[in-house]
């Protein structure tokens, strides 16, 4: 008679991470649930951005998911097993929500440009993490909505991301309809840059990457601060900001070295970190 073993598997990790050359990818590991935007997963990626916006070896992040989906949302078994609407009690739905707009947050002030790579659907707060990136390429499959109101539910914390993406009108739709829009529809309303067939996802992504990983990582790192400031200024305001920004670049010995290049016609030798 042998005896059973009580030896529990470990649980995988919510975010795996790897860095390649100069690229970090980070990528959701709850494929079989669609990367749901849990608790644990909202504080498993803050945590590994945190990670990267400090390395100066990485110049770049990828933003993957596994499974057939991106991430379609928040997790409602979890939010719907939390204090309850009916107990009166909003504490935690509002620490979800405060966690999130973090994460949102921190995505768009770490130095580094991330790049949604979105193979399947992006719903709900998986929308809002697509538009947060600084860039998205998706795949023909891939599908966007928000459709929280089918459910009572309406989207208000993503249609802060995704109104920031396309215009009032297209937001609007998505958002009081709930309807799904395709990848094609999201590259001509503004929320990805490319769509590509399934299986040239990852080439599109990694040219993507590549190319601004080529780039000075101090003048993206500047000029990348500068574009997400100057949006919340007025247009004195803006430009005011930018102006300084711009003389302030131009003192980067990056500047002197790209201008140089340019004139020299040779490729330039990036030198700030």
């Amino acid at each position: 008679m042998t005896e059973k073993s009580t030896a529990t598997v470990p649980e995988q990790p919510y975010v795996l991470s790897r860095i390649s050359s100069a690229v970090a990818t980070l990528t959701m590991n709850r494929g079989d649930r669609f990367n749901p935007l849990s608790m644990e997963m909202i504080a498993a990626l803050r945590a590994e951005f945190d990670v990267v916006a400090v390395n100066p070896a990485v110049r770049v992040v990828v933003l993957a998911a596994n499974g057939r989906g991106f991430c379609a949302g928040h997790d409602l078994k979890e939010m719907r097993g939390r204090a309850g609407a009916e107990s009166g009690n909003k504490a935690w739905q509002q620490e979800l929500f405060e966690s999130c707009a973090k994460l949102m947050v921190a995505i768009t002030r770490i130095p580094q440009p991330v790049i949604a790579r979105v193979q399947g659907i992006a719903t709900a707060a998986g929308c809002q993490l697509v538009s947060t990136c600084d860039l998205a390429v998706a795949s023909d499959a891939a599908k966007f909505a928000l459709p929280g109101v089918n459910v009572g539910v309406f989207c208000s914390t993503p249609a802060v991301g995704v109104s920031r993406n396309v215009g009032r009108k297209r937001a609007m739709e998505l958002l009081l309809t709930g309807d799904a829009i395709d990848a094609d529809t999201a590259l001509d309303w503004g929320l990805v840059n490319r769509v590509v067939p399934l299986d040239r996802l990852d080439e599109e992504v990694a040219a993507l990457a590549d190319a601004i990983a080529a780039r000075s990582a101090a003048v993206v790192r500047l000029g990348k601060r500068t574009f997400y400031e100057q949006l919340e200024q007025n247009l004195v305001g803006a430009y005011g900001l930018a102006g300084e920004t711009m003389a302030c670049n131009l003192m980067l010995e990056d500047a002197a070295e790209g201008i140089d290049a340019f004139l020299q016609k040779r490729p330039p030798v990036w030198k700030g970190d």
